[in-house]
């Protein structure tokens, strides 16, 4: 017979814990940084922003790559906290497995769709 005593813990799960904090947080300060660009180039733009003022404020090359940037870490916000969700909260591994897959091939689509706007193609 095999008894386990002390302080040694048998953790059990998929160990995502402090990576995916920091995740959290890293796009988390993605997000701050292109609202504080956007607001500062809105705030200083004089006269009504119609749509060619907005068209300008993401036309430069820099600003579609930082924008993707935050789409991508946007995505990536996102399937971390779904996936939690998903784990937490739905406990048969098929329905589970079918919206995590349901959950990347949105995202993914999401993403193929920033791209169509922000370079029109």
């Amino acid at each position: 017979m095999s008894v386990n005593y002390g302080s040694k813990r048998v953790v059990t799960g998929a160990h995502y814990g402090l990576r995916d904090w920091l995740a959290q947080r890293i796009t988390g300060a993605l997000f701050a940084l292109l609202t504080l660009i956007v607001l500062a180039k809105v705030l200083l733009t004089s006269g009504p922003l119609g749509y060619e003022g907005w068209a300008g404020i993401f036309a430069p090359q820099w600003m579609k790559a930082l924008t993707f940037a935050v789409f991508i870490a946007i995505a990536y916000h996102i399937w971390i906290g779904m996936r939690d969700i998903w784990m937490d909260y739905v406990k048969p591994t098929g329905i589970r497995l079918a919206l995590h897959i349901f959950t990347i091939v949105w995202l993914v689509a999401c993403l193929g769709w920033a791209v169509q706007v922000l370079w029109r193609l």
